[in-house]
């Protein structure tokens, strides 16, 4: 297998490191990226920007597999970005993967 192929996957923190029902940033160049963390320990991120009016998506509230805007209300789903309805927009969206208590995050 060619490993040039392979996104470049990045250690970021531990599952550990994320609150449960909430979200640490990532500090990055192309802008802050929230990792979140559900009730099930699932991990997922999103480019810490609300797709409506630029929102810190991280200090919102993490319900099921998505999370509120804190500033307007906006539901995003943690796995797509996308605004549910009757919003549109979305959240830039990175992929992670866990590996035991390791998060790692593709920031390509």
């Amino acid at each position: 297998m060619d490993r040039s192929s392979l996104p470049p996957w990045t250690r970021v923190c531990n599952v550990s490191d994320i609150p449960r029902l909430g979200s640490r940033v990532l500090k990055h160049a192309d802008g802050d990226i929230a990792l979140f963390r559900t009730a099930d320990d699932e991990v997922f991120a999103l480019l810490d920007r609300c797709p409506h009016k630029g929102g810190a998506l991280s200090q919102g509230i993490v319900h099921g597999k998505a999370v509120t805007c804190p500033l307007h209300a906006w539901n995003i789903e943690l796995d797509s970005g996308a605004a549910r309805a009757p919003d549109e927009g979305c959240a830039r969206r990175f992929p992670v993967k866990v590996d035991g208590d390791a998060v790692f995050v593709c920031l390509a």
